[in-house]
């Protein structure tokens, strides 16, 4: 069979692997066409580093296997990207800031060793907002810049992983790997249409679903986990799986399934995000789905008694362990701190070599997170719920500020308020809390515009809420692609 450009850039992940698997996709080809792709787009900014040779070396090893032995890798020559603050054996790990800039790994993180196993195939770093600390990927390092939006390239592609996002919306990859502290994975997934996952943290125990001890240039060692991220929710279980090494996913029927539409997290919301979820509601409440309202008046108080001081404290201890467990460059959080490119970043890392909120935090984490826990336990318990609903952002993708990183919003054309907190107002809590959530595409805006919601369910049942957001896909379908102009490859247009 002979593969048309466009078909093989239309490949979902699992699509990907199946043509490769059965030969009728030469796994060289396809990354031989993505890298091209890569090179058309570089104006996304969503690549740091690019591993062409390494990428088409793996890709011949793969297509040199008899089909057997293919069908025994459950990657086989799907090529994906991850995250630069996430280690790649021989590929630069920056972070995006400059003190890591010739930073790189001598071992993979095990999240991507298991992929790589699988027959998965990296084909370079991704951009991200610097040091992970922003939603954005408003990135003013020198070899970064800001990620870009593939639907609108003046627009936020959401951070911190939006290099990751932006290069699966492109169709640079079917897949990759970001990271989510408070919502960064599943942030840049609902603005650039498609899925992210934030799999199950917990406390940081045994019910971590991830463990990738010091292979991930940290925020928070309680909040931080890898997360993949695709254009479907199949393909995201079908990443989840092979670093779980879990089976087959669980069958789930809409109907009868109760899922919670929590109050606090529908208030507020932009009129066009509110008319896209809407309209989800309609559509999964014919196939079945049976919505329950639920209050949960302390949820946002709460995270927000959390969130700073956990996010803001951890790193003094996290990050400088991370740079002497790798033999970084530099060896010290001010040496880093020293070079930051970013202004909102270089704010906010002000906040933590300060210590600014290290009176708050032992009362974070041993009275407030153990409430917001049970929050979450008794309104799953309670109200017989399956999981929980609501849109993943606030509002849909906007303008970069390119003076400031990241500045303010307006909602409906309110009074401004705080960028970062907006975007993060609805995924914060269940990051807090240890929670696996999933945001996949709900529908486009009038204007185009990519909107995601999220289901979050209860600590450990990560398969089970992946097959839920299987069932939802189903129902609710992919989003229009962006398209490239064929006489302007710089700028993207929708269809």
């Amino acid at each position: 069979m002979t593969w048309t450009i466009d078909q093989q850039l239309a490949l979902t992940a699992t699509e990907a692997v199946a043509a490769i698997q059965s030969g009728r996709l030469q796994a060289v080809d396809y990354v031989a066409t993505l890298l091209d792709r890569a090179a058309t787009l570089s104006m996304l900014n969503a690549l740091t580093a690019l591993n062409r040779d390494g990428a088409l070396n793996d890709a011949r090893r793969i297509d040199a296997l008899p089909t057997h032995e293919k069908s025994m890798y459950p990657l086989a020559g799907l090529p994906i990207v991850v995250k630069d603050n996430i280690n790649t054996q021989g590929l630069l790990t920056s972070a995006g800031t400059p003190a890591l800039d010739t930073f790189i790994p001598t071992t993979n993180a095990p999240s991507v060793q298991r992929l790589i196993d699988a027959g998965a195939i990296i084909v370079g770093k991704t951009n991200m907002h610097e040091l992970a600390f922003g939603i954005t990927s408003t990135n003013f390092s020198s070899h970064a810049g800001p990620v870009r939006n593939p639907y609108n390239p003046s627009l936020i592609a959401g951070g911190s992983s939006g290099g990751t996002a932006a290069a699966i919306a492109g169709r640079i990859v079917p897949a990759g790997l970001g990271t989510d502290t408070g919502g960064s994975t599943r942030i840049p997934a609902a603005l650039t249409g498609i899925a992210g996952f934030r799999p199950s943290v917990g406390n940081g125990g045994r019910e971590r679903r991830y463990h990738n001890p010091n292979a991930v240039v940290p925020i928070s060692h309680t909040r931080d986990t890898v997360g993949p991220m695709a254009r479907t929710v199949a393909d995201v279980a079908m990443l989840d799986g092979v670093m779980t090494s879990d089976g087959e996913l669980p069958a789930v029927a809409l109907t009868g399934l109760r899922i919670g539409l929590p109050a606090e997290l529908w208030e507020g919301l932009d009129n066009a995000v509110e008319s896209v979820a809407r309209a989800a509601l309609r559509r999964l409440e014919s196939a079945g789905v049976t919505w329950v309202d639920v209050a949960m008046p302390d949820l946002l108080p709460l995270s927000e008694k959390i969130s700073f001081p956990v996010a803001l404290h951890e790193p003094i201890d996290g990050l400088r362990a991370w740079l002497i467990a790798n033999n970084a460059p530099v060896k010290t959080i001010a040496e880093v701190a020293l070079r930051i490119a970013s202004p909102d970043v270089r704010r906010a890392y002000a906040s933590v070599i300060a210590d600014e909120f290290g009176a708050h935090y032992q009362a974070a984490m041993t009275t407030w997170r153990p409430q917001l826990q049970q929050l979450y336990s008794a309104t799953f318990a309670i109200h017989r719920l399956d999981a929980l609903l609501f849109p993943t952002t606030l509002l849909a993708a906007v303008p970069h500020d390119e003076i400031n990183g990241s500045s303010t919003v307006s909602i409906n054309g309110g009074a401004p308020v705080d960028q970062m907190k907006t975007y993060l107002r609805n995924t914060d809590p269940g990051s807090i809390a240890g929670i696996p959530g999933l945001s996949l595409p709900a529908g486009m805006t009038d204007q185009g515009l990519p909107v995601g919601i999220e289901i979050d369910g209860p600590t450990g049942g990560d398969r089970r809420l992946l097959a839920i957001g299987v069932a939802l896909e189903r129902v609710l379908g992919p989003i229009a692609a962006p398209v490239i102009s064929r006489s302007n490859a710089n700028t993207p247009v929708i269809s």
